[in-house]
């Protein structure tokens, strides 16, 4: 396959960012996005020039860290991540343009990479557990119910890669926040923290500059492990109900 690539190239968070059209020949269909990413760079490398900077760690769609919009997509156009994403999707010929996650939240570092650190800290601000750690406890010791044990899986499965960013027209992070939530605020072990957690993450995520959410769905759609759009307001029901208790 030959296939010409129009990528955002920007040197730091500073300076101003354009499209450069790279040509590329040789292209497998059998090889993954981020392959054919590294088939460019190395080009790039023998010719002397800067090699595109992209984000990637384990290429197994689990970590998140593969986050590039593909011709307008998050990801791409499968729902799945960027490093899964083969290269079979495409055509001979095809013009592809590739921009990192844009949203004020997710500031440029390099080219297509972004600081997602944001999402650390919502996290951070109440994305854990106080119960105490130590040896695995028996198995059944604590007892949960299969729906609520199926909602926390459900919920869990989100990879914080920030496509529900990115495709939000207005720049929100309701369903990754909510995911976080949900998924501890179910289980017995998250029950301590659970008024504090939702009104304490959600403060976070307005405090880092996240746009406001209308239930477009859009992240739903682009989310590759398809955490579904009624988290979000299971997520508001719990940040209700926990403001009413801390409002008495």
């Amino acid at each position: 396959m030959k296939l010409t690539l129009r990528v955002w190239r920007q040197k730091n968070t500073g300076a101003e960012g354009a499209m450069s059209t790279y040509e590329v020949d040789g292209i497998s269909q059998d090889m993954s996005f981020l392959e054919m990413l590294d088939t460019l760079n190395e080009e790039l490398i023998v010719k002397g020039e800067d090699p595109v900077a992209f984000d990637h760690d384990c290429r197994e769609g689990i970590c998140g860290a593969c986050s590039l919009v593909i011709n307008g997509d998050a990801h791409g156009p499968e729902r799945t991540t960027t490093c899964q994403l083969h290269m079979r999707s495409f055509q001979d010929g095809d013009t592809i343009d590739i921009e990192p996650w844009r949203a004020s939240a997710f500031p440029v570092i390099k080219d297509l990479v972004v600081d997602r650190s944001a999402f650390d800290r919502i996290i951070q601000a109440g994305g854990y557990i106080t119960a105490p750690t130590g040896t695995a406890p028996e198995a059944h010791a604590t007892p949960v119910p299969k729906p609520d044990a199926d909602f926390a899986f459900e919920h869990a499965e989100c990879i914080g890669c920030g496509a529900c960013v990115a495709a939000c027209p207005n720049g929100a992070a309701m369903l990754f926040t909510s995911a976080k939530v949900n998924h501890l605020n179910v289980l017995p072990q998250g029950a301590p923290e659970r008024e504090t957690r939702v009104l304490d993450m959600v403060a976070q995520m307005d405090e880092e500059g996240f746009g406001g959410c209308t239930l477009t769905g859009e992240c739903a759609t682009a989310c590759p492990k398809g955490i579904p759009l009624f988290s979000i307001t299971s997520m508001n029901k719990e940040w209700l109900r926990a403001n009413r208790k801390v409002s008495r």
